[in-house]
C-alpha cells in the first residue's frame, strides 16, 4: 500500500526570513495523521533568506540528519564545531544529553534551501555527537546510494536507529529498484524531478510511505532526485 503525502497539503511556517514546509507536524502546525513514519519524526524543507537564519536553540534526544540542496548552511554548536554544509554534503548530528547549536545562511545574495531530517534514536541519553560527509552524484547515478545506517556501512552516515538512507539521482529515463524486508517500512521524498513509484507519479515535494510493499519500483520520468528511508 502507497499513502501519498502531496507536497501541497504539507504543513506551513512562513516569516520574514524563512519559508518551511513540513511533512509531519512540527512547532505550531499540528496534524494528528501525520505525526511521522515509523523511527521518522521531522521531514522539514527550508528556505532562508540570504543573512539570516536560526539563532542558538537546544536538541536532546534526535538524531539530526541536514541536506543542502541549493546554497550554503553554515552550523555552529557548543560541542565546538563551526562548518558549513554544501550541495552533496549530509549532517548528522546526535542531539544526546543535550546540544546547544545555530543553522545560519552566511551568503549575502544566495538563499539556502535544505532539508531537515529528525529520526528518533533507538537508546535515549546518548553522548552528543556530530559527523558530517560528503556524496558526489557522480557516484550513485542511476543507482540508490547508502548515505546513512546504523552501523556506517559503505562509507555512509552513522544514525542511532534501525534505519537507513539512500540517496538517488536518476536522469531522465532510468529506473532503479529496492527490496523492502519483511516487518519494514519505507517513505520515498522526491527532492527534485518527477519520477513514478510503483506507477504512480510524484513531483518535487511529494512523499509517500509504502506499507506492507515489498519491492520499491521508481522511474524518473525527468531528471530526478529521491530520498528513500527504510525503516526498521
Amino acid at each position: 500500500m502507497i499513502q501519498f503525502r502531496d507536497r501541497m497539503a504539507r504543513g506551513a511556517s512562513r516569516t520574514g526570513w524563512l519559508d518551511s514546509r513540513h511533512t509531519f507536524s512540527f512547532g505550531g502546525y499540528r496534524d494528528p495523521l501525520h505525526m511521522g513514519f515509523r523511527s521518522l519524526r521531522v521531514l522539514n524543507e527550508d528556505r532562508v533568506i540570504p543573512g539570516a537564519g536560526f539563532s542558538p536553540h537546544s536538541h536532546r534526544d534526535m538524531d539530526i540528519v541536514s541536506i543542502v540542496l541549493d546554497g550554503v548552511l553554515e552550523h555552529r554548536d557548543d560541542l565546538g564545531h563551526g562548518t558549513q554544509i554544501r550541495p552533496g554534503d549530509l549532517q548528522r548530528m546526535s542531539a544526546g544529553t543535550g546540544i546547544t547549536h545555530s543553522e545560519f545562511n552566511p551568503s549575502t545574495t544566495q538563499p539556502v534551501h535544505f532539508l531537515q531530517i529528525w529520526i528518533v534514536p533507538d537508546r535515549m541519553n546518548l553522548p552528543p555527537s556530530y559527523e558530517q560527509k560528503t556524496f558526489t552524484p557522480e557516484r550513485d547515478a542511476g543507482t540508490l546510494m547508502l548515505v546513512a545506517s546504523p552501523d556506517g556501512r559503505a562509507g555512509s552516515l552513522t544514525v542511532h536507529q534501525n534505519a537507513l538512507l539512500y540517496r538517488g539521482h536518476l536522469r531522465s529515463g532510468q529506473r532503479c529498484s529496492h527490496a523492502i524486508g519483511d516487518d519494514r517500512g519505507a517513505w520515498l521524498q522526491v527532492l527534485g524531478g518527477i519520477v513514478s513509484l510503483n506507477g504512480v507519479e510524484m513531483r518535487e515535494g511529494d512523499g509517500a510511505a509504502l506499507v506492507e510493499e515489498r519491492m520499491i519500483d521508481i522511474g524518473a520520468e525527468t531528471d530526478a532526485d529521491v530520498l528513500l528511508f527504510d525503516l526498521g
